[in-house]
């Protein structure tokens, strides 16, 4: 059985990606941190490793894109609120992200996403459990 998920992003300035991430809230597990890599603590059992693009390197016979031109993924978080969905896109917009679209209402599903400072594509999902699906 899976038990954890590690998702792992190339970036060009560590310094920079940390400071943004902790502007939006979250924190950085010091025992996976040094000056080419750092742990960002989404829950318990999810976690983002930002890797200098020279690490990062090391584990991919690819190039590595460059996600202000290319999409190579998208991470979706959910959070309880739309609230919390609008909160954290204001924190990355004041932090420097780049709101690339409008927020999306389905009634039962609210989301919305942000660019990190690499590109990194990050939407933020609210999935009201007592709404009724619409088709």
């Amino acid at each position: 059985m899976i038990t954890e998920i590690f998702v792992n992003l190339p970036v060009k300035d560590l310094d920079r990606s940390v400071a943004f991430f902790t502007s939006l809230g979250f924190r950085f597990d010091p025992q996976f941190t040094d000056e080419n890599a750092t742990c960002m603590v989404i829950s318990d059992n999810i976690f983002v490793m930002l890797l200098t693009r020279p690490v990062f390197r090391t584990f991919t016979p690819n190039d590595i894109c460059d996600a202000t031109k290319n999409t190579e993924s998208l991470v979706c978080l959910t959070v309880d609120s739309r609230e919390k969905v609008d909160d954290i896109i204001a924190k990355a917009a004041a932090a420097g992200g780049k709101i690339y679209s409008e927020s999306k209402d389905h009634g039962f599903m609210y989301g919305h996403g942000f660019q990190d400072p690499d590109g990194h594509i990050w939407e933020l999902l609210y999935m009201d459990p007592d709404a009724e699906q619409q088709e």
